[in-house]
């Protein structure tokens, strides 16, 4: 990876955006200091309304704040966005903005899990081959010259996260040369940042973190009517549940190699923003086992079949990353897979990803709530080898489909 920004033809900084933070004290933005949070103390539950986080001046320039990176002052919409994580591509498409989206991870695997969804709406959709991959064993400072991006929708203290990779001065060239930095990375799991970005590092659920790419693209009115019926959504999920002794016990896993990697079902975090309301009991937390999820812990047939869950939700199904209905299929042939209660009921299913914004959050949550609670809201179609989201009668859809349309649609 190239250090010296002199090998580029006059790269200038964008006058159309402005950042407003700066380093401080050797930390590595300022916004990792605590600066001030317009839409209030962020709020670990999923239905809690935020509040406006755009300010204009009199210039008409407007300004927008999210943790670690602190205010950032924009002259005029951004026209083109780098990502690396689809939540962010999801929230641009979401807002009407989702061509202005140049990149993502791993385009190929993402824009797989996001067609998943968007088939089922009309006006969304993302192409691979019109982004950049970002990620080739690493992220290459490079690249970021190569895309030009108006903002960059990554944490930057997550990429200082890479020893030998990336450091404060690597993100302060890019900031300056190309365009600022906006997105906050340890939301999904409410884990800790790096060291020098712990200071008051704030966690954001995925509709506040929502709100200000909405408001980067200045689409209050599309977040406010998305959220409006996301709300809804959650109200009826949760009027409906059965009372928590009546719940399924819910394993969410990753299978690989005869395999079961555990995951947290109820944790905070975004990244399980289509689980935590649907109030299931996590098989792994009920159980005598132990099993350290940071650590790679893991589980063979046999410490599985001890636990038996009522349901098996493979995390990450609805990706390039894994074919759930192979998965089904070799549980089904095992000698002791074929065993487990959620085998022998056909309760094994592909669960979303966990990185969603709010389009592919309202699928997520319908979607989940089918697969746990079919007597009541529906059985779900789809048995994992669905390249798209399966059609559902329109008296069991859980949101109003033509809503989302219009709103993405303008």
């Amino acid at each position: 990876m190239a250090d010296d920004a002199g090998e580029h033809e006059s790269p200038t900084r964008r006058e159309y955006v402005r950042y407003g933070g700066g380093v401080i004290g050797g930390t590595l933005l300022a916004g990792c200091m605590g600066s001030e949070n317009p839409g209030g103390t962020p709020s670990n539950t999923d239905t809690e309304p935020t509040t406006a986080t755009e300010t204009t001046t009199p210039d008409q320039s407007y300004s927008v704040t999210m943790d670690p990176v602190g205010t950032v002052e924009f002259d005029e919409v951004p026209e083109t966005a780098y990502a690396y994580s689809p939540h962010y591509a999801d929230m641009a498409v979401s807002f009407g903005h989702g061509d202005a989206i140049a990149s993502l991870g791993a385009p190929d695997a993402y824009a797989t899990s996001m067609n998943y969804y968007y088939d089922a709406v009309e006006g969304a959709s993302i192409e691979s081959d019109d982004l950049s991959a970002v990620w080739n064993d690493g992220i290459d400072k490079e690249l970021f010259y190569e895309i030009n991006a108006d903002v960059h929708f990554q944490d930057p203290c997550w990429l200082t996260s890479f020893e030998d990779s990336w450091d404060q001065a690597d993100i302060e060239e890019i900031r300056e040369n190309i365009g600022p930095w906006f997105g906050n990375r340890y939301s999904r799991e409410h884990t800790q940042p790096p060291e020098d970005c712990r200071e008051n590092y704030q966690h954001y659920t995925l509709w506040e973190i929502a709100e200000r790419i909405a408001a980067v693209f200045r689409e209050q009115d599309r977040f406010e009517t998305l959220q409006a019926e996301h709300d809804e959504l959650i109200s009826t999920l949760r009027a409906d549940l059965p009372p928590e002794p009546e719940r399924p016990t819910v394993a969410l896993v990753v299978y690989s190699d005869d395999t079961f990697r555990p995951y947290k079902l109820n944790n905070p975090g975004f990244a399980k923003a289509h689980l935590r309301p649907l109030g299931a009991r996590d098989a792994f937390a009920e159980s005598d086992q132990t099993y350290d999820e940071a650590e790679d812990g893991s589980l063979d047939y046999e410490g599985m079949l001890e636990i038996d869950p009522d349901v098996i939700l493979h995390s990450q199904g609805i990706s390039g990353f894994f074919d759930v209905a192979e998965i089904r299929k070799t549980l089904e042939n095992h000698p002791v897979g074929s065993e487990l209660t959620a085998v022998q009921n056909d309760r094994v299913y592909s669960s979303g990803t966990p990185f969603q914004g709010p389009l592919m959050n309202l699928f997520q949550l319908e979607m989940t709530a089918k697969q746990l609670y079919p007597g009541i809201f529906g059985e779900w179609p789809g048995d994992g080898s669905e390249e798209s989201y399966p059609e559902v009668p329109t008296d069991q859809q859980l949101f109003d489909r033509q809503l989302v349309v219009n709103t993405i649609t303008g």
